[in-house]
């Protein structure tokens, strides 16, 4: 997966940069990436012919290559997904576009693939996971289903929720927010809906109370807060975040939205320390043995050291200017299993007089010195 040389300028940059190592021979964008192994890499694009096709692409070890899409998925209008099942099972699911059906997924055992025997009901949202017996996912918004390695159960959920995590067996979070109990009220009818966080013990979902958030008076019009992210990182803590906000534009000199970061001591929800610079109000995408992947290419380091991780700008051969503007936009990073490297999947925005487009590229992480 080394970085292509033609014509792709260096980076003086001594600490992490994404490097290309692929960059597709369509302009679209790449929407999905997946690894089994460092020679097992599964990526979705779509190509912007007009009709947004949709591309499977895999990395072998040696070269990246177009695939076609597995039987067992059917036919679909939009590119599908990716869901990382344990790190020995990678399934494919279609896009939620109105037109497939959900029992069209497929799985890829590393060898081949198959239909997805039993997939979730319902329009079910992003898997969460460690094992492939052990599967959640959300079902709406207070509904869970969980897989067990036989079927599907779904419970009810205490409140309405945006977001799961898994921190263990028998031990996921749910966050999201709620619109009854205290610090809900506002009088005269009005609501200010407040941050809800649940906890799964292997038996029950229970609610897990929340500090309450609420502005400084004047409080602005239509009011609201809520979580829309957990995260269960390596050592066990749980990170949660979200916003409190109000409909704006309704009021001379308005507040600021507020972030919520909140941290689990194992027996109440904390405030977190502000991440320092560029770092701040960035929600976490992954997490390696070092600190926290952040959004829009960002990494908070554990003794919190803030560092922006810079990029190559493409080779001129792929039509890019010398004079360009160019913004790299990732999806999903993930680390290659058995191995320190890890990769992101986009697209380059490039921004020229005449012809700019966007090229889908697969990059991998050069950390540099440090």
């Amino acid at each position: 997966m080394s970085p292509p040389t033609d014509g792709a300028s260096g980076s003086s940059r001594s600490g992490p940069t994404w490097e290309f190592a692929y960059i597709a021979d369509f302009h679209g964008h790449v929407e999905d990436v997946a690894a089994l192994a460092s020679d097992d890499i599964w990526a979705v694009g779509t190509e912007n012919n007009g009709q947004a096709e949709a591309r499977l692409l895999h990395y072998d070890g040696d070269r990246w290559e177009q695939r076609p899409f597995p039987e067992a998925l059917g036919a679909g209008a939009y590119a599908p997904r990716f869901e990382e099942v344990g790190e020995g099972e990678l399934w494919l699911r279609p896009y939620a576009d109105g037109t497939i059906g959900d029992k069209h997924w497929a799985k890829w055992d590393g060898t081949r693939w198959s239909a997805v025997p039993s997939p979730p009901p319902g329009s079910a949202g992003e898997l969460v996971s460690e094992d492939p017996d052990d599967v959640w996912t959300l079902n709406g918004s207070q509904s869970a289903e969980h897989w067990d390695g036989t079927r599907w159960t779904a419970t009810r959920l205490p409140y309405t929720v945006n977001d799961l995590a898994v921190a263990g067996p028998d031990d996921v979070w749910a966050v999201g927010s709620r619109s009854t109990g205290p610090g809900t009220e506002l009088g005269r009818g009005e609501r200010y809906s407040q941050p809800a966080s649940m906890h799964w013990d292997g038996t029950s979902w229970t609610a897990v109370e929340t500090p309450q958030v609420r502005f400084e008076e004047p409080i602005p019009p239509e009011p609201t807060a809520g979580l829309t992210k957990v995260v269960a990182l390596h050592d066990g803590e749980v990170r949660s975040y979200g916003s409190n906000t109000f409909e704006h534009g309704e009021s001379v000199g308005e507040a600021a939205d507020e972030v919520i970061e909140w941290r689990w001591d194992g027996s109440q929800w904390f405030d977190r320390t502000p991440a320092p610079g560029g770092c701040q109000a960035r929600l976490p995408v992954a997490e390696d043995d070092n600190g926290l992947f952040l959004e829009g290419n960002w990494y908070l380091t554990d003794s919190d050291r803030c560092e922006k991780i810079g990029r190559h700008r493409l080779p001129t051969a792929t039509g890019a200017g010398t004079s360009s503007n160019q913004s790299l936009w990732l999806k999903e990073i993930h680390r290659i299993p058995g191995t320190d490297e890890w990769i992101g999947a986009g697209h380059v925005q490039v921004n020229q007089t005449g012809d700019p487009f966007d090229a889908p590229v697969v990059v991998r992480l050069n950390r540099g010195a440090v």
